[in-house]
């Protein structure tokens, strides 16, 4: 493989790896969205909710620790990318402008930041349930006496 190739498969999982983040973000707003919007408790239909939304970021962050995988394998094969022949004067200053703008992530990282936010967005489907139950329980209450 060329060390061009290299590159171009880094900045594809790069985009790859943005993708998925950009996807988890929208998800996550829209379920915020549905569930601020939502007037009537309904306790089945949140579980359900926070039980597809798991499923989602399960799969989501598996995805991501794949991409970040292969991504962290092509930082690897690029800085020690040997080259040869005429192209190596070329092939340094490239590589003496490149190769430090290459980002290494760890996924440990990655992984508690994911999980932090699938907590954080399970507990605010969770505090918005128990709200309307107590608005509904004090619109009840008012309209008795």
């Amino acid at each position: 493989m060329k060390y061009s190739e290299l590159i171009q498969a880094y900045f594809e999982r790069s985009v790859a790896l943005q993708g998925y983040w950009t996807i988890y973000v929208l998800v996550i707003g829209g379920v915020l969205a549905f569930s601020a919007f939502r007037q009537q408790k309904d306790f089945v239909t949140t579980v359900l909710v926070c039980l597809l939304y798991i499923g989602f970021a399960y799969k989501n962050l598996g995805a991501i620790e794949a991409t970040l995988g292969e991504r962290q394998a092509l930082v690897t094969a690029i800085k020690q990318y040997s080259a040869s022949g005429a192209d190596t004067t070329d092939l340094k200053r490239i590589r003496d402008v490149l190769e430090p703008t290459l980002t290494w992530q760890e996924y440990e990282g990655v992984r508690n930041f994911h999980v932090m936010c699938d907590l954080l967005t399970i507990a605010f489907l969770l505090a918005r349930e128990v709200r309307r139950k107590k608005t509904e329980l004090a619109t009840a209450g008012g309209s008795i006496g």
